[in-house]
């Protein structure tokens, strides 16, 4: 009689789970599955990847519409509107932002405004520029024919305006026979007024009305209350400056006052 382990010997022994069927075998490129292993291959792979990455970044940044120009907005204006900004950049609109000269659209920017001093232009992706201006403030005004222009730090006449700015001195330029003018020109004179004005601490800034070039060395400033100061020329403007308002606070009642030599300032009148 035959054992249960006989008894078994003639029985195919059947796999477990599902029957399997047809299988498909997928065929990759041989470049795929190749082992990289020699420089010159891992250079090609690499060369291969540049390629279709690259095409693709070019092609996202030039030819389709997700980096568009789609938006122009104007940031730090004061006196300007950001609606004047925009129009005067002239941005191209729908032009692939990446393309967008910047350096030229600030040129353009400052050409067209001469209120603006600086400007920088901005991609803000994926479809913005955004325009950032500094506008001149005005330190002095001349007086042009019924309407005022305006002179900033820099002694550059920037902007004309209807009214007198408030709390902006009135300059009055008296060089058209002066040798000065030849010698300096009339923007070297404008830019030493301004730097006088510019020395001044804000107690005297705010009762100057008048400041008056004669010369390269003689500028004036007319306070208020009748008071004149002679300052004479820009340099040692910090001195004289210092030497002033310690001379203003001695002697309260005077109106006329020289500082144009610091170490010897004087003050007369009642």
């Amino acid at each position: 009689m035959a054992g249960p382990r006989t008894a078994q010997r003639g029985v195919k022994k059947r796999p477990s789970g599902p029957p399997s069927g047809p299988r498909t075998q997928v065929r990759w490129p041989r470049w795929l599955h190749t082992p990289v292993r020699t420089p010159r291959r891992r250079l090609a792979l690499v060369l291969v990847l540049v390629v279709l990455f690259g095409g693709f970044g070019a092609w996202a940044l030039y030819g389709s519409d997700w980096f568009r120009v789609r938006q122009v907005k104007a940031a730090g204006t004061r006196v300007l509107t950001p609606d004047e900004v925009v129009a005067a950049a002239r941005a191209p609109v729908d032009a692939p932002l990446v393309s967008v000269d910047t350096d030229e659209m600030a040129g353009r920017l400052r050409a067209a405004l001469p209120r603006i001093k600086a400007v920088e232009v901005v991609r803000s992706w994926p479809h913005t520029i955004v325009l950032k201006v500094v506008e001149r403030t005005p330190e002095l005004a001349m007086r042009s024919g019924g309407k005022y222009s305006e002179v900033d730090d820099e002694g550059v006449r920037f902007a004309t305006v209807r009214t007198l700015p408030k709390g902006v001195p009135l300059l009055e330029m008296a060089v058209s026979d002066s040798p000065s003018l030849h010698r300096f020109g009339i923007d070297r004179l404008r830019r030493a007024a301004t730097d006088v004005v510019g020395r001044l601490p804000e107690a005297v800034h705010k009762d100057v009305r008048r400041v008056r070039v004669a010369s390269y060395d003689s500028v004036t400033l007319k306070l208020t209350g009748g008071r004149t100061v002679v300052w004479g020329s820009r340099e040692q403007g910090a001195e004289k400056a210092k030497v002033l308002v310690a001379l203003l606070k001695a002697a309260r009642g005077a109106h006329h006052f020289d500082v144009a030599v610091p170490s010897a300032p004087a003050a007369s009148g009642s």
